[in-house]
């Protein structure tokens, strides 16, 4: 036999979704199976599934050993925990901005996946996961049944902030503010032209998957999501303009699609930018990718959310009304004080 203690990460969710993810490897109707036999109990009673965990509930698998481990899958999980290690070796340059026991914020260079593309990728997620291993923070067998994650993504080639749930309060309370727009965006970008005052552009984005390329357009067309980008100057001359761009949707590549709708592409823009442009930006300024960083968030002062308003004031408080910021890459730095000297 074999107990398991339920804790905060997996309280608060049904029991047989609990079991599906602890015995991945186990088909659905055998579990169903195993819990009208007794083979599965909770608090040392019969369950059905439907039960709503709680911190300290008390799991007992009547299997053996060799069934468990063959329905935990556990030969999957240490080849996972091996590539968690294997991104917190081997991906230079993340730096932890804030870390709380709920949350995790780090700044991403350039050249970094946020999530993996495929199996074979290390990221961003990967290196996050390393990292807590590593601090102590996590153990491997609490990664069977919640795996921290990445709450928002960045381009590759886009540096700066990426927010992170440690926990799984953590990760539903960012995941909100996000999905309700709580959460102010800020980015840091070099265009080209002059803009001299701010502006809010509205307009619709639609997505090619095949290139991974987006259209901007005016008027609502089939498939197409409603944007809204706001940006303000911050430095100017006769060729370039230094933005804060404020992110009110978060659409892929929404930022440097839009900016370039307007004729104002970003430093070293391949895809949206002009090609004789993008030459010349790598030229000058030895660019191999678009000049865009995630700069700062603000965190809501106050306010109530859809999940049990106590929680979400507890979890959130270290951070009511707090800005974080990320540094810029030493290159934007660079390139920012050559042109705007």
């Amino acid at each position: 036999m074999q107990e398991l203690n339920i804790g905060a990460n997996e309280a608060g969710q049904r029991f047989d979704k609990y079991l599906k993810k602890l015995f991945p490897e186990a088909p659905s109707g055998l579990l169903y199976g195993q819990l009208r036999k007794k083979n599965l109990t909770l608090n040392g009673k019969k369950a059905e599934g439907k039960e709503i965990l709680k911190e300290g509930d008390l799991v007992q698998c009547f299997f053996s050993k060799d069934t468990f481990d063959k329905f935990r899958g556990l030969a999957a999980k240490e080849h996972e925990t091996n590539a968690y290690q294997k991104a917190y070796q081997k991906l230079r340059g993340i730096q932890v901005l804030y870390e709380d026991s709920n949350f995790l914020f780090l700044n991403k260079p350039v050249g970094i996946l946020t999530q993996k593309a495929t199996p074979e990728d290390l990221s961003l997620n990967e290196w996050m996961i390393g990292y807590l291993l590593q601090s102590g923070a996590f153990t491997e067998k609490e990664l069977a049944t919640f795996c921290p994650s990445v709450a928002n993504r960045l381009d590759r080639n886009t540096s700066g902030l990426v927010l992170c749930g440690k926990s799984l309060v953590g990760l539903q309370v960012l995941s909100e503010l996000i999905r309700d727009r709580k959460i102010q965006k800020f980015y840091h970008c070099i265009c080209h032209g002059t803009i001299q005052t701010p502006k809010t552009l509205e307009g619709y984005l639609s997505k090619n998957e095949t290139t991974n390329q987006v259209t901007i357009s005016a008027r609502a067309m089939a498939g197409a999501t409603p944007i809204c980008t706001k940006y303000r100057p911050l430095a100017t001359t006769m060729d370039y303009t230094l933005l804060e761009v404020e992110l009110i949707t978060g659409k892929t590549h929404q930022i440097r699609a839009h900016l370039a709708s307007e004729g104002h592409a970003l430093l070293g823009d391949a895809k949206y930018g002009n090609v004789d442009q993008v030459k010349e930006d790598q030229r000058e300024f030895g660019l191999k990718s678009q000049l865009l960083h995630a700069h700062h968030v603000v965190f809501p002062k106050e306010g109530e959310q859809t999940m049990e308003a106590r929680d979400w004031q507890r979890v959130l408080a270290p951070l009511m009304g707090k800005t974080i910021s990320a540094p810029l890459p030493s290159k934007f730095q660079q390139i920012q004080a050559t042109i705007f000297q």
